[in-house]
């Protein structure tokens, strides 16, 4: 799948950017003045030396709840990529539930997924560069330059390999459901195993706490039986 990619050196958003875009366009700009992730978090990161992107794909005709599963097809691409690049990383690439990416138990991206009518917003950001976090994320982010400090991958090579694998698992995830997928997602699982405590957003549900016994094949998680479809995961150590 061909790719149209527009760059700006500065922009508020890549998602903003790319509302209305054409199927297989990406956004991506040098530095952003009001990035942010789910939730509203905001999104901290250097200009020029990470990755920004917004990715536009199609979902004409699915359901919602079968183009729900997209954030973790996004997750999926950016592990498969990143473990391409960089086989030397000192710890493999894991896909934390709902769309987080993770290497030595630290966020190396993160990606917020919009809808956009018959099309998918896939915001995604990866620590490339970045060397120097603020105090609050120096302890929960990490980047490959710091996994790799001799030899980070140019952010252009970041965005191809991303952009390649996307095409790639949106074909199958269009043609054959993220059932497909399942197995390759719950092998790249960060959260299996670990005690974790998920806020749900989709209703004025309660937290739900337990042992997370990983991602299922509808795309939910599993959290001591009980499955959790959308919500922002507290998680410890590995317990089993």
């Amino acid at each position: 799948m061909g790719w149209t990619v527009h760059h700006r050196r500065e922009t508020a958003s890549t998602n903003l950017d790319a509302r209305g875009g054409a199927p297989w366009s990406a956004f991506t700009a040098d530095f952003q003045t009001a990035g942010r992730g789910r939730l509203d978090h905001r999104w901290h990161a250097s200009g020029g030396v990470n990755l920004m992107m917004s990715a536009v794909v199609p979902v004409d005709g699915m359901a919602a709840e079968a183009a729900a599963t997209f954030p973790l097809v996004a997750g999926l691409a950016v592990v498969r990529a990143l473990s391409s690049l960089c086989p030397d990383a000192p710890a493999p690439f894991l896909l934390k539930w709902p769309n987080d990416v993770y290497a030595a138990g630290r966020k190396v991206c993160g990606i917020l997924c919009e809808r956009d009518g018959e099309r998918i917003v896939a915001g995604i950001g990866v620590n490339v560069g970045e060397r120097d976090f603020p105090a609050e994320l120096a302890g929960r982010a990490t980047s490959l330059a710091l996994l790799l400090p001799d030899a980070p991958p140019p952010v252009a090579a970041v965005r191809d390999a991303v952009l390649g694998e996307i095409a790639r698992l949106h074909a199958e995830w269009r043609r054959d459901g993220f059932a497909a997928l399942w197995p390759q997602v719950s092998a790249a699982d960060f959260l299996r195993g670990r005690g974790v405590e998920v806020v749900q957003t989709d209703a004025d549900f309660s937290p739900v706490t337990g042992v997370s016994n990983g991602i299922r094949p509808d795309g939910s998680l599993d959290v001591g039986g009980v499955p959790v479809f959308a919500g922002e995961v507290r998680f410890g150590p590995v317990l089993v």
